[in-house]
C-alpha cells in the first residue's frame, strides 16, 4: 500500500506572545464568534500541511490526528485529491450546478454505490443534501417521516447528530441552556439507552448490558402506554464519536435491526464520521452486517470539501420534487475530490490498514494505562480512538447501578432519562423492568444484589486533566480532539495514510502528555495546571 512519506518531525510547542501569528490569533478572538471552540484550544493559524503534518504561520510543526473532525481520510492535500480537483477546474467545467447531472456526480456516484452494503447498493437512491453533515441528518429525518406518515423518532443517550435543530433534537448532548432539551421534547424524540461497557446505564456492562439495552428499547416499543408511539425512524451511530467513542457491540446492532424490521421502523445508520474506512471497515455497520434502511453519508466522503448525502431504499422515495433541496448540493469539486477519496481508500484497501494500525494503537496505549488510574478506559474501533480519564481519588462504590429491595430506583450515573423525565431504570406500575427474569435480580432475602450482579462503578471524569493533556500534546508537536459526555475523552482521528513511524511518534507523544499531565495534577487536585496563557476549555460539539 502507498502512503505518503514524511519527513521526521521537530518537537513543537505552543506558540508565544508577539509575532504574525499572536497578531491573527488576536484579531480571530476580536472578531469571530463567541462560539468558536477548536481556536479555543489549539492557538495555532495553520498555513501548509501535508499528510499527517500541518505548520504554523510560525514555522512550528504538528501531527494532525484531528483530521478536520474525522474529514481527511487520506491527511491534507494528497496527490489523488489534488489532482482530481486540477482536472475539474481546468475542464472549465461549472463548479456549481444545483441538482443538474454532470459527468462528475455521475462518476462520484457510481464509486459511492460501489461502496455500500450490497443488498443497500441493489436498491438505493441518493440525495445530495447541503454541503454539512447536519443537513443530510435533516434530509434523512424527513425523509422517512413522510414515507411513514409518523412522527416521532427513536434516538441514543450520548449522541451527536448536528447543529441544527432536528439534528440537534436527535443528539444527546446534555444543554447548557435548555435549547436542546426544548427542541427534543418538540421533535418527539424518545431517548433510548446506548450501549457504554465503561459506564453501563444499567451497571453491569459487557454483552449482559447490551443485551439489557436492546430489552429495553423492544419494551418500550411493545407497550402500548410506554410513551414511544410508533416511530418514523431509529437514528443510531455504529460508533458515538462526540459521545466518547463508543463503539455499538456488532449482535446488539443486529438486535436493532431485528426490532426495526419487525414493527417496520426504519433504521438510519449516521455515518458522518464513522465512514470510508475509518472503523476498520469501509462502512461500520459492515462490521455487524447490519444494512440500514437509510445511511447517512458526509465528512470523508468529500475528500475534505463540503459533501453530504442520504442514501436510502428505493421504496422510501416517496417524497415530491422540492421536498428537500440546497443551493450547494451541486459542489462539483467535493464530488471530483470524494470520488477520487473513496477509490483510493477502496483500491489500496485502507480500510484494513487502519484496522491493522487501530489494533496496534490500542494494545500499546492499554498497555501504558496499566497501573495509571487515571486512564479509566482505552477503547475504539480502527483509527477511531478514545482514551477516557478518570479522577479515582474521589472515591466511588461498588455495586453502583443496582439497587436493593427497597432502595428505589436504580442509580444513574449518566443522569439519562427515558420519554416523561424518569429514568430508564424505574418502572411505571405495571411495567416490565428490562431487569425482569435475569440473573441481576436481588438475592434471596432482598438485601443486596446477587453477586455476578456486581460491578465496580467507573470513577467521575476528569475533562479539567483532559483538556490539560491536549495542551500537553500540542506542546509536543501533536493535535487530539476531546469528547465525550463529560468532555475527559482523548479522542484521535488520524488519517488512514498514517505511517508506522508516524503511529509511534503519536504514541510517543501521547503517552508522555499523559505521564507530564498526570504529575503535574497531583494525586488530589482536578484544577488545571497552570499554562503558558489563560485557557478556556473547549466545548466539542461544532464539527457539522
Amino acid at each position: 500500500m502507498a502512503v505518503t512519506q514524511l519527513p521526521p518531525m521537530a518537537l513543537a510547542a505552543v506558540p508565544g506572545d508577539g509575532g504574525a501569528t499572536q497578531g491573527i490569533l488576536r484579531r480571530q478572538a476580536l472578531r469571530e464568534s463567541a462560539a468558536r471552540t477548536y481556536a479555543r484550544a489549539l492557538p495555532i493559524v495553520p498555513v501548509r500541511a501535508r499528510g499527517m503534518t500541518v505548520e504554523g504561520a510560525d514555522g512550528r510543526r504538528y501531527l494532525d490526528c484531528l483530521s478536520g473532525a474525522g474529514a481527511l481520510a487520506l491527511g491534507h492535500n494528497h496527490p489523488v485529491v489534488l489532482d482530481a480537483i486540477r482536472a475539474v477546474l481546468d475542464s472549465e467545467a461549472p463548479l456549481q450546478v444545483l441538482d443538474l447531472a454532470t459527468p462528475v456526480k455521475d462518476a462520484f456516484t457510481d464509486e459511492l454505490f460501489a461502496t455500500l452494503p450490497p443488498g443497500l447498493a441493489s436498491r438505493a437512491r441518493v440525495q445530495f443534501c447541503g454541503p454539512a453533515g447536519t443537513d443530510a441528518v435533516e434530509a434523512a429525518l424527513k425523509l422517512v417521516r413522510t414515507a411513514t406518515g409518523r412522527d416521532g423518532l427513536l434516538a441514543f443517550s450520548g449522541a451527536y447528530h448536528g447543529m441544527t435543530a432536528g439534528a440537534l433534537a436527535a443528539s444527546g448532548g446534555a444543554p447548557a441552556d435548555g435549547v436542546m432539551a426544548a427542541g427534543a421534547a418538540a421533535a418527539g424524540v424518545t431517548r433510548l439507552p446506548f450501549p457504554y461497557d465503561y459506564r453501563c446505564p444499567f451497571g453491569v456492562g459487557g454483552e449482559r448490558g447490551a443485551e439489557l439495552a436492546a430489552h429495553w428499547a423492544e419494551k418500550l416499543l411493545d407497550d402500548p402506554k410506554g410513551g414511544a408511539p410508533h416511530p418514523a425512524g431509529m437514528i443510531l451511530e455504529p460508533v458515538q464519536g462526540e459521545g466518547g467513542v463508543i463503539p455499538a457491540p456488532d449482535g446488539w446492532l443486529r438486535r436493532m435491526r431485528e426490532i426495526t424490521a419487525a414493527r417496520s421502523i426504519p433504521l438510519i445508520a449516521d455515518e458522518v464520521q464513522t465512514g470510508v474506512g475509518r472503523t476498520g471497515a469501509f462502512w461500520a455497520v459492515d462490521h455487524s452486517g447490519v444494512e440500514p434502511d437509510v445511511m447517512v453519508l458526509s465528512k470523508a466522503i468529500g475528500g475534505g470539501l463540503p459533501l453530504a448525502v442520504v442514501v436510502y431504499r428505493e421504496d422510501l422515495d416517496v417524497w415530491p420534487p422540492g421536498a428537500h433541496a440546497g443551493t450547494f448540493r451541486g459542489n462539483q469539486l467535493a464530488m471530483a475530490a470524494g470520488a477520487a477519496t473513496l477509490a483510493h481508500v477502496r483500491q489500496n484497501n485502507l480500510a484494513e490498514r487502519a484496522a491493522t494500525v487501530g489494533g496496534r494503537m490500542l494494545e500499546r496505549l492499554r498497555r501504558f494505562a496499566a497501573g495509571r488510574p487515571q486512564i479509566g478506559d482505552v477503547r475504539g474501533r480502527g483509527l477511531m480512538i478514545g482514551v477516557e480519564l478518570v479522577a479515582p481519588e474521589t472515591g466511588f462504590a461498588t455495586g453502583a447501578g443496582v439497587a436493593p429491595t427497597g432502595a428505589g430506583p436504580v442509580a444513574n450515573p449518566d443522569h439519562e432519562e427515558a420519554p416523561g423525565g424518569t429514568t430508564p431504570y424505574e418502572a411505571s406500575p405495571g411495567e416490565v423492568s428490562p431487569y425482569e427474569a435475569s440473573p441481576y435480580e436481588v438475592s434471596p432475602g432482598g438485601t443486596a444484589p446477587c453477586a455476578d450482579a456486581m460491578r465496580t462503578a467507573a470513577p467521575p471524569a476528569a475533562p479539567a486533566l483532559a483538556a490539560a493533556v491536549q495542551q500537553e500534546c500540542l506542546r509536543r508537536g501533536l493535535i487530539v480532539e476531546l469528547g465525550g459526555r463529560h468532555g475527559g475523552v482523548i479522542r484521535l482521528l488520524p488519517p488512514l495514510t498514517i505511517t508506522d513511524e508516524q503511529t509511534e511518534a503519536v504514541l510517543d507523544r501521547l503517552t508522555d502528555a499523559l505521564d507530564a499531565s498526570i504529575r503535574t495534577a497531583g494525586t488530589h487536585s482536578r484544577e488545571l495546571p497552570p499554562t503558558a496563557a489563560p485557557f478556556v476549555p473547549p466545548s466539542t460539539g461544532d464539527h457539522r
